[in-house]
């Protein structure tokens, strides 16, 4: 597929540049106004937003620009997350939180890595972009305080999903390593109290004491496992949310669950103004990389560069979809182009799952029901 070529306006504006260099102890600024000019560079506490804001008046000082001047920012996505965005924004700068991985990189075997080199490098492809090259990286896409926060619930209930199944993993791990196989169930302590090994004795006391103790961290998750359905099912059956009511209407398909249903909506539909059907491809990273040089050509598969959440959760619900949607268009379309063997139809569900999250945009967008689908009575 051809690409349409962009034209590069190039701006004459000026403005103040600032990079920020995050760590935990301390923030590098550099301060500039153009290309080919040495940067002013700074080094600050860690979250000292006084210092910065003294160090923003003292480079328009510096540069002799008027205290009016535009400020354009931008630091990488991390573990500070948006709150400094937030406040640049509400100071009046223009801030952009940048892909770390988009950010092009030396390719020798060896090659030099400061905070120093990593902040003038920032501040250099900041001038480029506003310049025009808007190709230069990649802008993450902000969410607000609310969308954010709603991110929580489904988030930490995974997190506790993963801990209840490395909890029985554990539990039955400890048991084999003296060939017994228990079902933990309500009553697992009164059968682990009576159970015997091979040659009639009971657990050792050290192994017992173990296995007790992560049945307890077990039972605890499974709580608050509970806990959180219960709060999404309520969220569910009260909320006026614009957020919750996609959600439910996700949920009148078959095929789609309050899971799968939620986490689409709160990580992806909810928020997120896709424009096309390759940008919702393309944030899943589901979209395809192929490799051309001469004569070559070759595809490496999935980007792998969106949601990984939601990438997984669509390649789910796609398999859900084939059993519980097998007459629709999409379905029927993955029976004729990928139906033949096991090994065609593991690769096929991957772009079933594209075309299923596409359908589902539209759907939530413009209403349109998948062709063929069902809707729950």
């Amino acid at each position: 597929m051809k690409e349409a070529t962009r034209r590069i306006e190039y701006t004459t504006e000026q403005n103040l540049h600032l990079a920020f260099e995050l760590s935990k102890e301390k923030w590098k600024l550099g301060f500039s106004t153009g290309l080919g000019q040495p940067p002013r560079r700074r080094t600050i506490d860690a979250g000292d937003l006084v210092a910065l804001q003294q160090e923003i008046e003292g480079a328009k000082r510096r540069f002799g620009l008027p205290a009016d001047i535009s400020v354009k920012s931008c630091y990488e996505a991390g573990r500070d997350g948006f709150w400094l965005h937030r406040y640049l924004l509400e100071e009046g700068v223009e801030n952009l939180v940048v892909d770390s991985s988009s950010i092009k990189v030396d390719r020798r075997a060896k090659r030099a890595k400061t905070d120093r080199i990593d902040v003038e490098k920032l501040l250099i492809m900041l001038i480029r972009y506003y310049n025009g090259e808007q190709r230069v990286w990649s802008v993450v896409q902000v969410p607000s305080a609310e969308a954010e926060d709603k991110r929580h619930l489904h988030r930490q209930l995974a997190k506790y999903k993963v801990d209840r199944t490395r909890h029985i993993c554990r539990i039955k791990g400890l048991l084999a390593t003296q060939g017994l196989n228990l079902p933990i169930h309500v009553d697992f302590l009164d059968r682990l109290e009576a159970v015997r090994l091979w040659d009639g004795s009971g657990l050792p006391p050290g192994l017992r004491g173990r296995v007790e103790r992560e049945y307890a961290s077990l039972r605890y998750v499974e709580q608050h496992i509970n806990e959180l359905v219960a709060e999404r099912d309520k969220v569910l059956e009260t909320s006026d949310d614009p957020s919750v009511v996609k959600v439910r209407q996700l949920m009148k398909l078959k095929a789609i669950g309050p899971n799968s249903a939620w986490l689409f909506v709160m990580e992806f539909f909810g928020w997120r103004q896709f424009r096309n059907r390759r940008e919702v491809g393309g944030l899943a990273g589901l979209s395809p990389t192929p490799y051309q040089s001469g004569g070559e050509w070759r595809e490496q598969g999935i980007s792998k560069a969106g949601n990984r959440g939601v990438r997984a959760m669509a390649i789910e619900i796609a398999w859900c979809w084939l059993r519980y949607q097998p007459n629709s268009e999409l379905a029927l379309w993955f029976y004729e182009k990928f139906g033949h063997s096991k090994r065609t139809r593991k690769i096929g569900v991957v772009a079933l799952a594209r075309k299923l999250l596409i359908a589902l945009w539209r759907y939530l967008e413009m209403g349109e029901i998948p062709a063929g689908a069902c809707l729950k009575p």
